[in-house]
């Protein structure tokens, strides 16, 4: 197999949740095979060198134990603002994330998340466990807005569709403004037209509309046991969406622990 020149990245911080990360990022690149690079970064430049050291035996280990080519990139400074630059500098194909999502904890590492998530070029996927057990179909879910930009998540679940026997679950809430529900089922006839033109396998699903539709998601990919969720971010996230909660924050912690796609806006897609 040609191997791929598009990395996938990992931030690294060697907890548990990087190690369930990794694992993700494993089951991916067995088909895909892109290279991994472990991203680690200092509070201070003085650690660098332990830490390149360190993060460098470790990347070696992984790709002796799975045969992946492994790497690892050590940086100080700000965490939000250096993965973002190692992601650009490299043109990742996308970042898997471990972060904690604990009861209680949902807002503060949801919001954590988010901050290293906006601005990247790729994707994020985070996660808050290890893969579950394969099944013979993965069930995710992609809920659409009125927003234009949320076309731009049809791009992967072309990708998934691609690398694995796929489901997915379009949903949508109606709504009491014309406008709204007029820009919402335009991008559902959109977002079924593409899915329809490359043979993908899909259910359109209209939530309840009794909560916000990031409840409403969670509740339903909970329900349907998924295996991921697909959501946008909100583009030209202000800092109050971060203080008092954005949907994303939301859908990233979860509380039933399932992998989210993070895709950011983008204008050149």
């Amino acid at each position: 197999m040609t191997v791929n020149k598009r990395p996938i990245i990992i931030p690294w911080d060697y907890t548990e949740k990087a190690e369930f990360a990794l694992l993700h990022a494993v089951n991916i690149t067995k088909i895909t095979n892109n290279s991994l690079i472990l991203v680690h970064i200092t509070k201070k430049e003085s650690d660098n060198d332990v830490q390149s050291t360190r993060l460098a035996g470790i990347a070696q280990n992984i790709q002796e134990k799975y045969g992946i080519a492994t790497s690892s990139i050590v940086r100080s400074g700000n965490i939000f603002s250096e993965i973002t630059k190692v992601i650009n500098e490299t043109d990742a194909q996308l970042a898997i994330m471990g972060t904690h999502g604990m009861k209680g904890l949902q807002k503060i590492t949801g919001s954590w998340a988010l901050k290293v998530i906006t601005g990247s070029k790729a994707p994020f996927i985070v996660v808050q466990d290890k893969p579950l057990p394969k099944t013979d179909v993965t069930k995710i879910v992609v809920p659409l807005d009125f927003k234009l930009e949320e076309r731009e998540k049809l791009v992967w679940t072309n990708f998934f569709a691609g690398i694995s026997k796929c489901k997915f679950f379009i949903c949508y809430s109606e709504t009491g403004d014309e406008i709204i529900q007029k820009r919402t089922i335009g991008n559902i006839k959109a977002a079924t037209n593409y899915l329809e033109e490359r043979g993908i396998n899909y259910e359109l699903h209209q939530l309840p509309g009794d909560n916000s539709l990031a409840k409403e998601t969670i509740n339903y990919a909970k329900k349907i046991d998924s295996g991921m969720i697909i959501i946008m971010t909100t583009k030209n996230i202000k800092f109050q969406d971060y203080v008092l909660g954005a949907n994303e924050q939301q859908i990233i912690a979860n509380d039933s622990k399932i992998p989210v796609m993070c895709v950011n806006p983008r204008a050149s897609i």
